[in-house]
């Protein structure tokens, strides 16, 4: 997407500390998403997300469908994206980032790796 620089994969949304997939505990799997606002919004970005998960529904904390907000700003863009393109908003959590924990190397770029074995 123009404008993203990187997206990571980790785990985020959670108070334990160093969280892994085996032991992820309080944490949601989430993506980091380093982008350069001159050339594309949070709200364009949010908009390819929902593009490519659909439509949530309940899961639990390890999967749930959550967008962390870096201020409340963001928040506020969160909330009224979620409310007006969700038809089961109740299952987009929208919170305060908390400390981002980058996932294990197999889990990066997951999609690419698959591709490149088939």
């Amino acid at each position: 997407m123009e404008g993203v620089s990187r997206c990571l994969v980790g785990y985020g949304g959670g108070r334990e500390l160093n969280p892994t997939y085996q032991t992820i505990m309080d944490h949601t799997e989430a993506i980091l998403v380093e982008y350069d606002p001159s050339v594309v919004s949070f709200q364009d970005i949010l908009t390819k997300w929902k593009q490519e998960m659909g439509e949530p529904y309940p899961q639990k904390r390890q999967y749930r469908s959550a967008i962390f907000a870096l201020n409340p700003e963001q928040e506020q863009v969160a909330n009224k994206f979620v409310e007006d393109n969700f038809r089961y908003a109740k299952y987009v959590d929208v919170e305060p980032a908390t400390r981002f924990y980058m996932a294990e190397e197999y889990h990066q770029d997951y999609i690419a790796k698959m591709r490149a074995r088939f």
